[in-house]
């Protein structure tokens, strides 16, 4: 059946790879893309898209709650997906009032907004998607198994506490008021379209610019990783799959510490320099541009205040219940990403800020 979606967040990096999935797997949906543009969000993400007939995006914030309702009622949306929030830690330990502002004022107002039309106005097949992530359950010890959906929230920093709480104000909506939500809680996301302050995006640009790799303490910290597009489907299986007010943790099972991506990541561009050297000219700054390798780069630096050690998803549920695995390991899925980040330097380059 025909769907219209509010995307939030749809020019941030997972919500854009979301509307571009969606886009290509159903092209008879009506997507509203909703995105205030935050430094974070990129209009060129989904630039491409706006050439559709059945896409539109509207500049606006999610704690406008009156806007939020015209825009539901506008283009007759029976589908929320809930990307839009603050998410840098390091961002929330110096500024933690937008993470409380965005993430859990600007949910409250979604659910506000929807409770108003699709509730109050009789509409009865609707569908409320929060996207969260692992970081509410804390942090892990090297033998504990992966976070699995019934675990004790312990978050440690302003950003997962934010998202914790936004977590519970979406149960809190299904329970009370009878609204049909659904969350996933995702491990770490790499991929296109990814905003050049994390790992991964950051490393790669750095190495390109020869700027140094910062690695807090000693890069033993751990996490999961999942290829955004695996993340996509993800999202998608629960939409189309899910049960109503239940939660889906979704995971790459990819286990890998900060200071052996980092390696890869410069080994991986020292054989791109190596194979072609066409890259030397575009990049005469890199490393591999001048013979040498890009682990020269790596400088630890003082660590993150609460920096969680591990981070790992159990996905079981939803692998067992909606069938969900995940297509690329890392090395599948690192490659694609630098193949991207070397092929859109447009993109990427003008987010650059010393």
């Amino acid at each position: 059946m025909t769907k219209s979606l509010l995307v939030t967040g749809a020019a941030g990096f997972i919500g854009a790879n979301f509307v571009h999935h969606w886009a290509e797997a159903h092209p008879e949906d009506c997507i509203v893309a909703y995105d205030v543009l935050t430094y974070a969000g990129n209009r060129q993400s989904i630039k491409a898209l706006e050439q559709r007939q059945n896409f539109h995006f509207v500049q606006a914030d999610i704690c406008d709650q009156q806007k939020v309702e015209e825009t539901l009622r506008q283009h007759n949306v029976d589908t929320i997906v809930h990307f839009a929030a603050e998410s840098h830690v390091d961002r929330s330990i110096t500024g933690p009032a937008a993470f409380s502002q965005t993430n859990i004022i600007g949910t409250q107002s979604l659910l506000e907004a929807a409770r108003s039309v699709w509730l109050d106005g009789g509409i009865d097949e609707h569908r409320f998607h929060h996207v969260s992530t692992d970081e509410v359950y804390g942090s892990l010890t090297a033998d504990a198994p992966g976070f699995y959906e019934s675990q004790r929230y312990e978050p440690n920093s302003p950003y997962s506490a934010s998202k914790a709480a936004s977590d519970h104000l979406v149960r809190a909506w299904h329970h009370t008021y009878g609204l049909k939500v659904s969350t996933s809680n995702c491990s770490n996301n790499y991929g296109p379209y990814h905003f050049p302050e994390k790992l991964i995006p950051l490393c790669l640009t750095n190495i390109l610019r020869g700027r140094a790799l910062p690695i807090y303490g000693d890069g033993s910290n751990i996490r999961d990783w999942l290829y955004v597009q695996d993340h996509c489907r993800g999202i998608e299986l629960v939409l189309q799959q899910g049960v109503v007010g239940e939660t889906y943790n979704i995971g790459g099972n990819n286990e890998w510490n900060n200071l052996d991506i980092v390696h890869l990541l410069c080994d991986l561009l020292d054989s791109r320099f190596a194979e072609d050297k066409e890259l030397a000219s575009r990049y005469p700054d890199a490393p591999g541009a001048r013979g040498k390798s890009a682990r020269e780069l790596i400088k630890f630096v003082e660590d993150r205040a609460g920096h969680d050690w591990r981070y790992a998803i159990d996905a079981a549920k939803i692998s067992n219940e909606l069938g969900y695995s995940p297509v690329e390991t890392f090395e599948t899925g690192i490659a694609k990403t630098l193949d991207w980040y070397l092929a859109n330097e447009a993109w990427w380059r003008p987010l650059l800020v010393d």
